[in-house]
């Protein structure tokens, strides 16, 4: 999953209470479908800073509380408000994500692109903007390790 650290960073879910929020502000369809129909609770998510001047995965998060409605779509004050959704027709979904722990050291563009496991990854292919996107266990491994942490004490 990927936020700019400007609108919301790793350090502030570890600041919210349980380490706790929603993935909200989605309004992509291919990126909703995975809020919605895939994402489960317990699965495991990279935290990734975008649009800084080195763009990196920061930290392990998992999901606690699969898709559902995204509310911010139905407020008119959001910067998400979508005059589409209503209650009957939500278009937009999120989920709630919980800090694990940080990646150390944290995980460049370029430390994936030039590893032999990570250079495949999606979040590096060209034109490929989407702020939820899928990772193959393999990388979600290879990532971890790298990072310093290990999977098994991770409690996900």
């Amino acid at each position: 999953m990927k936020s700019e650290p400007g609108c919301f960073s790793f350090d502030d879910l570890k600041n919210r209470p349980g380490g706790v929020e929603h993935w909200d502000g989605v309004r992509n369809y291919q990126a909703r479908n995975f809020l919605r129909n895939e994402i489960k609770v317990g699965d495991g998510v990279l935290f990734y800073h975008s649009n800084i001047a080195e763009p990196c995965i920061v930290g392990v998060a998992v999901v606690v509380r699969e898709g559902y409605p995204d509310h911010t779509a139905l407020d008119p004050q959001s910067d998400h408000f979508d005059p589409r959704a209503s209650d009957e027709n939500p278009i937009w979904f999120m989920v709630d994500v919980r800090y694990v722990a940080p990646l150390s050291p944290p995980l460049t563009r370029t430390d994936l692109s030039h590893h032999p496991v990570l250079k495949e990854m999606d979040v590096l292919k060209k034109g490929n903007r989407l702020s939820v996107q899928p990772v193959r266990e393999q990388e979600w491994r290879e990532v971890l390790r790298l990072g310093g942490l290990e999977f098994k004490n991770l409690g996900i």
